[in-house]
């Protein structure tokens, strides 16, 4: 990929008249957006169910999935308003807070009247505009037209704010340059967030055949009586979870700091968040204490593998099941990723009767009856040992990945910004 510093350069520049950018190309011009833009405002009225509703998200303009809804919808979309496909929706409020607020429709429908539509006059390249008001978005640049606490844009500021304007040639040549270099950059950062998704599955195969089969493929089986696991290891016994762990009972202490349960098993301090001065409110709140090493669920969030060993000694809510072994030859550690794997089965929602995850609580009394796998105890060390291993490598991976998913993006942003102030030519 060319760096942009090898990317050709306009012959001459002029002073631009702001702070950013200092210098644009000598032949654009700035220009007014009320020369650019016209504000639409037509409310749909009752006539909502002839329109597809539209929502503004870092994606752009999307249209939203009504047979599936997510999120809150008003009971009446009668001050919704229309956009037609080539309009502008622009979020002139919350400017600094809202992740994505410039987009470019490419459906015709409706969206909530709190934002600006504008549709664009002629003479102007609409993707090169957009191109244009995404770099100052993703910089936030339009903060010295923010007003009052919410960073609310007025409707008259934005009008007279000033879009540097090449000819309309240009402006073609350049959104066509950045649709074909943004979808080469897009391409590339889907293919390794592909590989990211096939590591995890990887990773999650590794571990689910550890804990239910061992490291040894050769080893004679047999049926395990559980639906989950079906055949282990022959020397492996089946045990029930009663068997295995008791509910810890720890009182809190006032040193405490409070701990959580994460959905990618870590138990640990939350941000070292103490509640200080609420000693009384956390013991009349059914607070519990924790203590190192000890295996935690929490009960609400368990479904989605929201279980491990804690980190740290702490306080947590009375909705963590906390449990102890109660024999030598049991790992928390081994049961841990053990009991991850059955929530993500989906065998915990089942032993809980659970229609909607979120309608139900994972109780010890759930798990007490259920028979769980015990290995020999140092081939439950083993295991632990080879998952971590494995995982250390796996995760090495999926980091490095992650790191240049980073880099392709502020390549992405810089070779926008680059190209919309005349940086480089592209014509």
């Amino acid at each position: 990929m060319m760096t942009l510093t090898e990317m050709p350069k306009y012959d001459a520049y002029k002073d631009s008249g702001v702070e950013w950018p200092s210098e644009i190309p000598a032949h654009w011009q700035p220009l007014a957006n009320k020369y650019i833009f016209r504000i639409k405002k037509q409310l749909v009225g009752k006539k909502s169910s002839l329109y597809d509703l539209l929502s503004l998200t870092l994606r752009g303009v999307i249209k939203r999935d009504m047979e599936n809804p997510e999120g809150k919808f008003p009971a009446e979309f009668d001050t919704y308003q229309e956009v037609n496909t080539g309009d502008f929706v622009f979020c002139l409020f919350d400017v600094e807070e809202t992740p994505r607020t410039v987009g470019l429709s490419k459906f015709s429908g409706m969206i909530t009247g709190a934002y600006t539509v504008f549709e664009v006059k002629k003479e102007y390249d609409k993707k090169f505009l957009y191109y244009f008001y995404l770099n100052l978005d993703q910089g936030k640049r339009l903060k010295p037209l923010y007003k009052g606490l919410r960073n609310t844009i007025p409707k008259d500021a934005f009008m007279a704010f000033k879009t540097f304007i090449p000819s309309r040639l240009e402006q073609t040549a350049i959104a066509n340059f950045l649709d074909a270099k943004t979808a080469q950059i897009d391409e590339a950062i889907a293919i390794k967030e592909q590989q990211i998704a096939l590591l995890n599955e990887r990773k999650q195969t590794l571990i689910q055949q550890a804990v239910t089969q061992g490291l040894d493929p050769n080893v004679p089986m047999k049926d395990s009586g559980i639906d989950w696991i079906g055949k282990i290891p022959e020397h492996w016994q089946v045990i029930r979870f009663k068997n295995l762990f008791s509910q810890s009972r720890i009182p809190v202490r006032k040193e405490d700091g409070v701990v959580t349960s994460y959905r990618d098993g870590q138990v640990t301090l939350r941000s070292n968040r103490r509640l200080d001065g609420y000693t009384e409110a956390i013991i009349e709140g059914g607070y519990q204490g924790i203590r190192k090493g000890q295996l935690v669920l929490n009960s609400m969030d368990a479904f989605e593998g929201a279980i491990g060993v804690s980190e740290s000694d702490g306080k947590c809510t009375p909705e963590y099941v906390i449990c102890d072994p109660v024999r030598a030859d049991v790992s928390q550690y081994y049961f841990a990723y053990l009991l991850r794997e059955m929530a993500l089965a989906k065998y915990i929602q089942v032993i809980c009767n659970a229609v909607r995850q979120r309608a139900v609580r994972i109780r010890f009394n759930n798990l007490a009856s259920r028979f769980m796998v015990l290995p020999p105890s140092a081939e439950q060390e083993k295991i632990v040992a080879f998952i971590e291993s494995e995982k250390g490598n796996i995760n090495n991976g999926i980091e490095h990945l992650i790191f240049q998913i980073e880099k392709l993006k502020e390549y992405k942003a810089t070779l926008i910004n680059s190209v919309v102030t005349g940086k480089i030519k592209v014509v």
